[in-house]
């Protein structure tokens, strides 16, 4: 049998369905009681203060950048090796990120690199660098701590982008707890969803007063309707998906067990490629708890770029999604016309060109895991 088996999949009960019919049921569609439910729930969950709701999480990250007044001629630290809003969002602004090549082992910025990195700027371009924006990518923790560290050394915001970690943690602190400001993304294929939607985590009050007026047009809290005390947004998350959200999260204990016992069996079925350098997993940082967001898995060396491509058809042609994990930031066309280049980064590009997101989500069987592990090491590049 060779049915499709889709790259991600959300996992929703009858627990989420009424919860949500429960919403559709009152008059409070939006700016109803689930938004501060849901938000007081994700605070508690990340142990900080202040926790706001928006319509996704490149409006959440967008929001921080604008809160923290990141703008035209200035700059941020950040990577090219993520989705692509964690650098759009200070374009949005007419800010400009600064890449920073990643760790070979984890695909993180490292507060080492990003040091060297500013310390090499030419003074008048570090004079106007005002963050770092670093990335938990694929849900492995970065060194939050190190990066609080050296936010405090040089006066720079740091901004822990954690919309694929909800759940991980490092030195027994969240993702997202970390530096001025964080952020979890609840995409359908991520930890935990509500359709589409995203929260700002922070210790600063004010940062949140702010971000609260910036989702809702520019209102003050109180204020009237047609009241607008500065420039916003309609980055508004409805009381309907917070209702999704609250009830997804009162399962999260379940919903991770089921997502690391899928990573598990992939990785104990994988172990002999692992073990011959023919695949290289993404290496966890001492002191870690990963929440996976995908599986990820990396061509070693000697491999081509080309050899990827092949595999990913090969797979398609099994009915088994998959897709690359990510293109460089920094050689996507818009980026390409702020000088950026092929070989600016070359650690991110070498693994660019070799990474495999193989299907993941929380219900995945353990049939199918082992149907695809069975297609890939039957695939022809492996076999030559």
């Amino acid at each position: 049998m060779n049915t499709p088996i889709p790259l991600s999949n959300p996992d929703i009960t009858d627990l989420e369905r009424n919860a949500v019919m429960e919403v559709l049921n009152t008059p409070n569609l939006s700016l109803g009681p689930k938004l501060p439910e849901f938000e007081a729930g994700l605070a508690q969950f990340t142990g900080v203060p202040y926790a706001v709701a928006m319509s996704s999480g490149t409006a959440v990250l967008h929001c921080i950048i604008k809160a923290l007044g990141i703008g035209k001629g200035d700059y941020a630290i950040t990577t090219p090796f993520s989705f692509i809003s964690t650098s759009n969002c200070l374009l949005m602004e007419e800010a400009q990120p600064i890449f920073v090549d990643i760790d070979t082992h984890t695909y993180n910025l490292t507060p080492e690199s990003v040091e060297k990195t500013y310390l090499s700027l030419p003074l008048s371009i570090r004079r106007r660098v005002r963050a770092v924006i670093y990335v938990d990518v694929f849900g492995v923790p970065a060194d939050g701590p190190g990066f609080e560290a050296l936010g405090k050394k040089y006066g720079l915001h740091i901004i822990d982008d954690s919309a694929e970690a909800l759940g991980s943690s490092i030195d027994g602190r969240k993702c997202g707890s970390f530096g001025d400001a964080g952020l979890y993304a609840f995409y359908p294929n991520k930890q935990v969803t509500t359709g589409e939607g995203g929260v700002l985590i922070t210790k600063h009050h004010e940062l949140a007063v702010r971000a609260k007026s910036l989702r809702n047009q520019g209102r003050d809290e109180g204020a009237g309707w047609l009241q607008h005390a500065r420039l916003g947004y309609n980055y508004r998350l409805s009381d309907i998906n917070c209702s999704l959200g609250i009830a997804q999260m009162k399962r999260f204990d379940e919903l991770l067990k089921k997502r690391r016992g899928v990573k598990e069996h992939y990785d104990s079925l994988f172990e002999d490629f692992f073990t011959k350098g023919i695949l290289i997993p993404q290496q966890i940082p001492q002191n870690s708890f990963v929440s996976p967001f995908v599986y990820v898995l990396r061509l070693a060396d000697h491999f081509q770029p080309g050899d990827r491509e092949a595999l990913l058809d090969y797979l398609r042609k099994n009915n088994i999604g998959c897709s690359n994990y990510f293109t460089p930031i920094h050689l996507q066309p818009h980026y390409t016309e702020l000088d950026s280049k092929k070989g600016d980064m070359p650690e991110t590009e070498r693994i660019c060109e070799r990474t495999i997101a193989l299907p993941f989500f929380n219900n995945l069987t353990g049939e199918q895991i082992e149907r695809v592990v069975e297609t890939v090491k039957r695939s022809p590049l492996f076999s030559k």
